[in-house]
């Protein structure tokens, strides 16, 4: 309103400059035209009352106020002369009005650091409501009102009295990486027709694969000495697992489990037709396929299991992964190249597995 108050008292004062160098007359004719401009357009309105906003309002009753009230009768106005002189009251009463009105400053805004720590700890902590985040803040020597808190929560979106203390499938599988086995077997048919079982764990922090054998019967007493093998490998390696993530396939027995319990390891059963609560496993098994098993032609369960082991080997300490930054489970990423002469002549090697199926380059040493 007062942007547009302003505008018209500008283009006013400049059209009352350009009143200046006209004479009576001139004025005169120019007051006729408009009053026949004013009664043509009345007589298209009818009975309608045309719309004025309030800085028009406010513009009319400025410019009309020091007349008299006859010499308002006799203009010839699209509103009432006492509507006129009401706008000019109602100015008044509220120039009035918010002068008398104390001043009020209102809450101060709450500080940004603030806010994205009241964010942070409920992004930390799921379960945490909005009175338990706003004590989190008065241990820390922050002083805000619950409601602050609430209205911070609520503003993002997150609820400020959740239901969170639910842990979710995905909330466990991050807090447990570096505790967590996943396993699983991947089937395959040989060039004798023999259908032959792998069996395969994967450590979710460092996406290292283990295989652990593969065979044409996985039997219980075959599924309990694999598993038995890998408990005493991951001893010697120092691996401490906690979890191990396997889907009710009916060739994991209670033998199975038992071993694992007895290494302190606690099996976690996947929903049935989930196979996103195992996916990394489930990955790594397209992976294995896709770049293994649907490229080479196997002939029995030995020449399987030495490509698998070459396969491990390559997984293992040379492919990069995505969730790594591109390094390997066994071997971190080189420092990128950043000499230009070392990048104009770029000398790399191919180190070819499995008789070209698998390719790995490196650099030549300078």
């Amino acid at each position: 309103m007062l942007l547009k108050l302003a505008y018209l008292t500008a283009t006013n004062a400049f059209a009352m400059l350009r009143l200046l160098p006209m004479s009576n007359r001139d004025k005169d004719a120019e007051i006729l035209a408009l009053r026949h401009q004013l009664n043509v357009l009345q007589r298209q309105l009818g009975d309608d009352r045309p719309a004025f906003t309030k800085s028009d309002r406010a513009f009319l009753a400025a410019l009309l106020q020091p007349l008299p009230r006859e010499v308002l009768h006799r203009l010839r106005l699209l509103v009432r002369p006492d509507t006129v002189l009401r706008w000019h009251r109602n100015l008044i009463q509220q120039r009035h009005a918010n002068s008398s009105r104390p001043k009020r400053n209102g809450r101060p805004r709450t500080l940004r650091s603030i806010r994205l720590l009241v964010l942070r700890l409920a992004r930390e902590n799921p379960h945490w409501g909005y009175r338990r985040i706003h004590g989190e803040l008065t241990t820390l020597g922050i002083k805000t009102a619950p409601s602050t808190v609430w209205e911070i929560l609520k503003t993002e979106g997150i609820d400020p009295a959740p239901q969170r203390s639910t842990t979710t499938w995905a909330d466990f599988l991050r807090s447990q990486a570096d505790a967590l086995l996943a396993c699983d077997f991947i089937e395959t048919v040989t060039l004798t027709g023999q259908r032959q079982y792998i069996l395969a764990v994967i450590e979710h922090t460092s996406r290292r694969i283990r295989i652990l054998g593969t065979t044409a019967h996985p039997t219980a007493a075959w599924t309990t000495q694999a598993i038995r093998n890998l408990a005493m490998d991951l001893d010697d390696a120092g691996t401490k697992a906690c979890y191990l993530i396997r889907d009710r396939d009916s060739k994991f027995t209670a033998a199975f489990d038992a071993v694992l319990a007895d290494a302190g390891i606690q099996v976690v059963l996947s929903g049935i037709r989930v196979p996103r609560m195992n996916s990394i496993m489930e990955r790594w098994v397209q992976t294995c396929r896709h770049e293994l098993l649907d490229r080479t032609l196997i002939w029995n369960q030995a020449h399987l299991l030495r490509a698998l082991r070459e396969f491990e080997t390559h997984h293992n300490t040379h492919r990069p992964h995505q969730a790594l930054a591109q390094a390997a489970p066994l071997r971190a990423a080189p420092e990128p190249t950043t000499h230009p002469d070392q990048l104009k002549d770029l000398r790399i090697r191919r180190r070819d597995r499995l008789s070209g199926t698998l390719h790995e380059y490196h650099r030549e040493a300078a």
